[in-house]
């Protein structure tokens, strides 16, 4: 599972899942989206010319992902990003899924480490559920949670063009 967040309006954390037998041919199918010169796909970065491929490709490969969205009754950032790391890890515990990828943040990385402890100990995954931070440049497949969440951020076309991406939005 990949995750990345957005905080442009609500909080949301977006998380892909990938199968492990699948790995090698969607870091494949990603990294040949990336354009000579860049070092990664980052949809804030990208041409709306280049955002519609990247969709299209993204659709086109079977990607899929769930949003968790935390609104305003919780009070800080920190607390939207606890609450969804928290049916998170609900749900992969719950799935049976054995390793969680999170973007790297340096400013939540620590916090995120002790969440994540004692959630998986609360969710009864502590002995299967590996995870770890990585940085979106070296780990390719950090990218569909980036564009999907991007795409639903922005609204409209955006967000229908990423629909067929979305396996579903969870309200928290």
């Amino acid at each position: 599972m990949f995750v990345d967040e957005s905080k442009s309006r609500d909080y949301l954390l977006i998380a892909s899942v990938v199968a492990p037998h699948d790995l090698v041919a969607a870091r494949k199918a990603i990294r040949a989206l990336v354009l000579p010169g860049q070092r990664r796909l980052h949809m804030k970065s990208e041409g709306d010319g280049r955002r519609r491929v990247i969709l299209t490709e993204l659709e086109h490969h079977g990607f899929r992902a769930t949003i968790y969205r935390a609104g305003t009754t919780f009070k800080t950032d920190l607390d939207r990003r606890r609450n969804c790391l928290d049916r998170l890890v609900a749900d992969i515990a719950r799935d049976g899924h054995t390793m969680l990828c999170l973007e790297s943040d340096e400013t939540l990385d620590a916090r995120d480490r002790r969440d994540l402890a004692a959630l998986t100990r609360a969710h009864g995954c502590a002995g299967t559920l590996r995870y770890q931070h990585q940085r979106a440049a070296q780990e390719p497949l950090l990218a569909v949670p980036d564009a999907v969440g991007w795409a639903y951020a922005r609204g409209g076309d955006w967000r229908r063009r990423a629909r067929s991406l979305i396996q579903e939005v969870i309200d928290l």
